[in-house]
């Protein structure tokens, strides 16, 4: 493909907006553990307080586009602990790796009345040996900016336990990839692109079990990483995208996720994704998730899996 091609470095407004973010939330996060006795399921902050009125968990995780739901997919779950009048907010660093790239996620969430929630993402794919074999050189590294908006329609997730009728979101991400010289010269469509996307989410407390299903509308080459739309196609896509959680403990959550993926380069042919999680809180404040991980085929290399860890840290 010719000489290596210069990345730009990733040191815009997104990423010092995410710095600042963290700073103040550190300050924000209260500096005592969550102390309620092992017993009670709510491990509830005071009433008066104006965060933190939800059970653990139930903001799940962030995903790696920024909005908290599942490592692949989001829920119709709001990011943060908040209920009616209360805010939330968590940071979130990711990392994935595979047999021949590195992908890192980091961002910030803020959700508020359990209503509304508004997130800032950014993704670096590193190509590593990839980029060696592509003729882009092994520094070379794919950069994504996205930024989402989340609104719960009706239901919720954690009252709603006599009733059927799950918590339902809709969402919209705007995406921006920073290597356009790149993407035009493989043919990409589009340097940005905007997904919509419609979720329910379904928490039954007695079976400790939750369910999440979204539909997705998409022109995203590898999440967006390679662009929107391509040789093949340049029309958005409906997508499934399915998440399945089982409670071990209030602290504790195992899953799987699947997730679809629109087909629209003839070079590189595009699989769904899956994985296999486990999520585990300390408290409010702090939470991990650890994950394998199955991403498919991505830029000609096949069947990259590996794995995930991720944490995350809000109020």
């Amino acid at each position: 493909m010719g000489k290596p091609m210069r990345h730009r470095n990733p040191s815009g407004p997104l990423s010092r907006l995410v710095w600042m973010t963290s700073c103040a939330l550190s300050c924000a996060v209260p500096a005592h553990a969550d102390s309620a006795p092992d017993g009670s399921i709510a491990d509830a902050m005071p009433p008066s307080s104006l965060t933190g009125g939800r059970l653990l968990l139930t903001q799940g995780v962030s995903s790696i586009e920024g909005a908290a739901g599942g490592g692949l997919t989001p829920w119709a779950l709001i990011a943060g602990y908040d209920t009616a009048h209360q805010v939330g907010a968590n940071l979130h660093d990711t990392y994935i790796k595979t047999q021949d790239y590195s992908l890192n996620t980091y961002g910030v969430a803020l959700g508020l009345s359990n209503r509304v929630e508004f997130s800032l993402a950014q993704q670096s794919l590193d190509m590593r040996q990839a980029g060696v074999a592509l003729g882009l050189g092994s520094a070379y590294k794919l950069t994504q900016d996205i930024v989402g908006f989340k609104v719960r329609l009706f239901g919720d997730a954690v009252l709603d336990q006599d009733s059927w009728l799950p918590q339902v979101a809709a969402g919209i991400q705007f995406k921006h990839s920073e290597n356009g010289e790149l993407l035009d010269a493989l043919g990409v469509k589009n340097h940005s692109g905007t997904d919509f996307y419609l979720s329910a989410s379904k928490l039954l407390l007695n079976q400790s079990l939750l369910f999440d299903t979204t539909l997705r509308l998409t022109k995203a080459n590898q999440y967006g990483l390679l662009g929107f739309g391509g040789d093949r196609s340049d029309n958005y896509h409906p997508e499934f995208e399915g998440s399945l959680a089982y409670l071990l403990s209030k602290r504790l959550a195992i899953g799987v996720e699947y997730r679809s993926k629109p087909n629209n380069l003839s070079f590189a042919r595009e699989q769904n994704a899956y994985d296999a999680f486990a999520a585990w809180t300390l408290n409010k404040y702090v939470s991990l998730t650890v994950a394998y991980v199955q991403l498919g085929d991505i830029a000609t290399f096949k069947d990259e899996h590996g794995y995930y860890v991720s944490a995350q840290f809000g109020f």
